[in-house]
């Protein structure tokens, strides 16, 4: 294997890293399906209540995707993705044992409920970090002619992490009584989140920074060694002085580019829901009786 092959192999490992904070965004996502049926038995909630349940991650989401951006500047790009494989863990343990430390086991008052919630919201945070900052740090060490590819690899990740969890579902709840499930298999299902949440911080000790914050923070030599690794000894100083150059953070009016194109953004955004995605994501088992399909066969 030569230099260049091995500069890209490393490349690819860095990103498949990274790609996990977008596998934990869709495992994290989805991973309620599975589950909230039961929960809706086990604290005996109406409807109404059910559903701000089954939703409240998003109140996360949005917290963690309005903060994404003071993180990676404060923070850096990597250990604002290790804050999300905190939060990712805290969440599933938290989620899967609300009662852990406050309450008694098996209690479903409504402190129990709330517990649960402040947990999901926990990891609706790291969900929203994960979602802005992984592709923000796949494009910042992916080399400019792979950089569209490797930035797409987060978006599969999402997907991969949503189709993965209906799987960890239902190896969970297959073959158990409708009891079980509704007793312990749903705590054990958002529980499962704790062991790539865990991967995904150890793996993080062992990624550098990328070279664009280290040069903002005057970490040229460690940006520079970082280049190496990543582009070879040929490239690093030639990309290193092009990242001065254009490494100085400006701002301006949010309309600067026109209204026109901020509202076809936010509207690219507003149909992705529109489309009813988030029922099926959310409520896939109960759309489809999957616990009940034994009992229709003959």
């Amino acid at each position: 294997m030569n230099k260049q092959q091995e500069n890209k192999l490393y490349i690819f490992c860095i990103t498949l890293v990274a790609t996990l904070g977008g596998l934990l965004f869709g495992y994290d996502t989805a991973v309620i399906s599975g589950a909230e049926k039961a929960l809706q038995t086990y604290f005996h909630t109406s409807n109404l209540i059910h559903g701000i349940t089954t939703s409240s991650a998003l109140i996360g989401c949005i917290i963690g995707g309005a903060v994404s951006g003071v993180f990676a500047s404060k923070l850096g790009r990597k250990k604002s993705l290790q804050v999300a494989s905190v939060l990712f863990f805290l969440s599933a343990l938290g989620s899967g044992y609300p009662e852990f430390l406050f309450f008694k086991e098996g209690d479903t008052s409504l402190g129990v409920l709330i517990a649960f919630n402040i947990y999901r919201i926990i990891g609706g945070v790291g969900v929203g970090l994960a979602s802005a900052i992984s592709p923000m740090y796949i494009a910042e060490i992916a080399p400019a002619d792979i950089r569209g590819k490797l930035v797409s690899w987060n978006q599969f990740a999402i997907i991969f992490g949503m189709l993965v969890v209906y799987f960890v579902n239902y190896s969970i709840a297959v073959g158990q009584s409708i009891e079980w499930v509704n007793a312990i298999g749903w705590r054990r299902m958002f529980a499962s989140e704790a062991i790539p949440a865990a991967l995904f911080g150890v793996l993080l000790f062992f990624v550098p920074e990328t070279p664009r914050y280290l040069v903002l923070n005057n970490k040229e030599d460690k940006a520079f060694s970082v280049l190496k690794k990543t582009m070879g000894i040929n490239e690093a100083s030639k990309i290193l002085e092009d990242i001065k150059l254009t490494v100085h953070e400006t701002t301006g009016k949010v309309l600067s580019y026109g209204w026109k194109i901020l509202i076809v953004g936010i509207l690219l955004s507003v149909f992705q829901q529109f489309v009813g995605i988030n029922v099926v994501l959310y409520y896939a088992p109960r759309i489809f009786r999957v616990w009940e399909l034994p009992a229709m066969l003959p």
